[in-house]
């Protein structure tokens, strides 16, 4: 027998308890089932005296006696309530709902314990439902002493599958297969971490005779799991050095040179020159480069970007950019086209709604080559799309594309293209370490110069009158301006309705002909989004009330307001990539975040944090803490973070550490094949059978 048998070898578990707990769970085999962990633990392993108790919402357990019951009438029925003492003090038991049965059956004046969750209230404690229990039948029992609780479904529980049945499950599933249960670490690695083994681990994760062993058993399994994360990634970007070859640029030639030395708007910061490096070194080394460029809103990625294609270039190499909406692509194709005007680059642009005649011309210049630039959509992709000698691909925010597109792109040459993936998306270092430990990373930390910090305050709704006077003041400066609506997926009709009322309350403050508003949402047709943006780019509309539409990549300079109708509803990394749409001239810039009195906890922090900072990795760093890194960046669609018990925000140190031993191992033994490293390869053999991250990371 082994830990890949199906569960219903398993003492108790029937076929349709089994298929319940695959459908409902994804519970398939044995280890499917040891690898399933609880999410908290009850700990009956200490009795509390009533004055030690605490005013947080814990669970507790106490012994004393009942010396009072009684009945309160309220709004609804009544509650049945007991007064509970021990030699300390005395709190109160709370039952509201099968009242009579239980007042028949309390003892008063005999010991009992109680355990449930406390309440505190004007000074006082109650516990509402408790667990309770006379003292001599309590001694009967062999109480485990923390008991676990695993995560389950409505289904579930009205199937008859509790948590007690679950732990009885576990429980003979260790009894039987204990001894099959392998140690999948090296020697070296347990004792130099001091590590339990991998049995004690399982048998403490499930059931922990005391808070410690609980704690070394979590510490044990974390590791493991994200030292296995790791190793995987670490492989592949090393085989991916030493197997897959890439185009050499050795020649920094006459377009590279000519753009560098003429016709730079500006002078690169000098984190644009490390990252400049860091791909030239790339592209000379011989291996294929696959390289993530982080740098927030108006650092300067795109010129980094063209001073890689026209290293292509400069190599005889095609070069392509792939951005994920139409209006992001045009920006790109618009940008470059102004800074290689005066080049003898050809540069084109090809989407969705490009005619055929213009395709085919684009079609035929791409395969002989005259073609140097092309800029598109997912439209690149198509097999149509062929290129004469691609060298550089470009993926401008990458965690809008899936892993299948990006797949297509390394097809288009018959030596794969270097890769190149940009995101203003900051990315935790963590995160990024999980995520993409197998792409280099790059990052533009600073600035250009002379661009302002965009100065952010938070207003209530009562404060909109002077927010609109403030919007009068910059519009006579010759300024422009952005209202923002949030988009709440429940309701488009409602959402719909709050853009018009929005809408409304500034035509009457901004009337014409003095003012002109343009609107852009989500039930508008392409060209008519497209003639309302350009005309707000052009400068003949002063205000553009739009939903979130606007928030990747359109350009406008005049644009210094930027006002957040119901802010509170907006994440941080979308508020953070909305105030990034001003503050892109020379003028300073205001972002004004309008919310209704009502804040949630975590309003509050979204809000204080985007007035305290415009650094991004900061607030990305708190967006992880507030939301966890699953709803971030997509990771769900990455598939890379299934995790089972670690966690990526908290587990951070662990990480580093997981991550640091896994580069050790490879660097002395990259094949996994010296005796010490045995276990490992054998468990991660295993893992890459079954394991959804393997096939997943393109």
């Amino acid at each position: 027998m082994n830990l890949n048998y199906p569960i219903t070898y398993i003492k108790g578990i029937s076929v349709q308890r089994a298929t319940l707990l695959y459908t409902e769970l994804g519970i398939k085999t044995c280890n499917d089932l040891l690898n399933f962990f609880p999410f908290r633990y009850i700990d009956k392993t200490a009795f509390y005296e009533i004055n030690e108790l605490q005013p947080n919402s814990s669970e507790v357990q106490i012994v004393g006696k009942i010396t009072h019951v009684k009945s309160v009438a309220q709004k609804r029925g009544s509650r049945l309530v007991a007064s509970f003492q021990d030699a300390t003090g005395t709190i109160e038991l709370v039952w509201f709902r099968g009242q009579k049965w239980i007042k028949d059956s309390l003892k008063i004046n005999e010991p009992y314990v109680v355990y449930g969750k406390l309440n505190h209230y004007n000074g006082s404690f109650s516990m509402p439902h408790p667990e309770i229990e006379l003292v001599t039948e309590y001694k009967k029992k062999l109480q485990t002493k923390m008991q676990p609780v695993y995560p389950s479904t409505e289904k579930l529980t009205n199937s008859g599958v509790s948590n007690k049945l679950v732990r009885t499950y576990i429980q003979n599933l260790l009894q039987q297969f204990y001894d099959k249960i392998e140690e999948t670490l090296s020697n070296e690695i347990i004792d130099d971490f001091k590590m339990i083994s991998k049995r004690d681990a399982l048998l403490n994760a499930h059931f922990p005779k005391s808070q410690e062993n609980l704690a070394k058993a979590q510490n044990r399994l974390k590791f493991e799991e994200l030292f296995f994360i790791q190793l995987q990634l670490l492989r592949k970007k090393l085989i991916n050095k030493t197997k897959i070859k890439g185009f050499v640029f050795e020649n920094v030639g006459e377009s590279f040179n000519s753009f560098y030395g003429n016709h730079l708007p500006f002078d690169l910061t000098n984190a644009q020159k490390r990252v400049l490096k860091e791909i030239r070194k790339d592209v000379a080394s011989g291996a294929h480069m696959n390289r993530l460029l982080q740098g927030d809103v108006g650092s300067g990625k795109t010129i980094v970007a063209l001073l890689s294609m026209l290293l292509a270039i400069d190599n005889g190499f095609q070069a392509t950019i792939m951005a994920p909406t139409e209006i992001l692509a045009t920006q790109h194709f618009h940008a470059i086209s102004e800074m290689l005007k005066d080049m003898n680059l050809k540069v084109d642009l090809l989407t969705g709604s490009v005619k055929i005649k213009k395709r085919r011309e684009i079609h035929k210049n791409l395969e002989d080559g005259t073609l140097h630039i092309l800029i598109g959509t997912h439209a690149l992709l198509e097999d149509k799309v062929k290129f004469k000698n691609l060298g550089i691909a470009i993926i401008d925010e990458q965690h809008r594309f899936g892993v299948a597109q990006r797949s297509k792109l390394w097809k288009k040459n018959t030596t794969v293209p270097h890769i190149l993936v940009m995101t203003a998306t900051p990315i935790p270092r963590t995160l990024a370490m999980s995520v993409y430990g197998d792409l280099d990373i790059s990052v533009i930390d600073e600035l250009p110069p002379g661009r302002k910090e965009v100065k952010t305050v938070h207003r209530f709704d009562s404060n909109r009158l002077s927010v609109f006077k403030f919007m009068r003041d910059e519009i006579e400066k010759g300024r422009q301006v952005y209202v923002v609506y949030p988009l709440i997926q429940e309701s488009e009709t409602m959402d719909y309705k709050d853009l018009m009322d929005g809408y409304e309350s500034i035509s009457r403050e901004f009337p014409t002909p003095k003012y002109q508003i343009s609107i852009v949402h989500g039930k508008m047709k392409p060209a008519d989004k497209e003639f309302e943006m350009q005309r707000f780019v052009k400068g003949e509309t002063q205000i553009m009330v739009a939903t979130t539409v606007i928030e990747v990549g359109v350009n406008v300079p005049n644009a210094s307001v930027m006002v957040i109708e119901s802010s509170e509803r907006f994440g941080l990394s979308q508020l953070h990539q909305l105030r990034g749409r001003v503050g892109r001239g020379a003028d300073q810039s205001y972002c004004i975040l309008l919310s209704s009195f009502k804040l949630s906890a975590e309003g509050k922090t979204r809000l204080k944090t985007m007035v305290d900072t415009t650094d991004g990795f900061k607030i990305a760093e708190v967006d992880l803490k507030l939301r966890g890194p699953g709803n971030l960046m997509g990771t769900q669609q990455s598939g890379v973070l299934n995790l089972k018990i670690a966690d990526v925000v908290k587990d951070t140190k662990i990480l580093v550490a997981a991550r640091n031993t896994a580069i050790n191992v490879l660097q002395e033994d990259s094949n996994l094949s010296n005796p010490e490293n045995i276990n490992i390869k054998k468990a991660y053999l295993e893992l890459s059978k079954t394991s959804k991250i393997w096939s997943n990371i393109s």
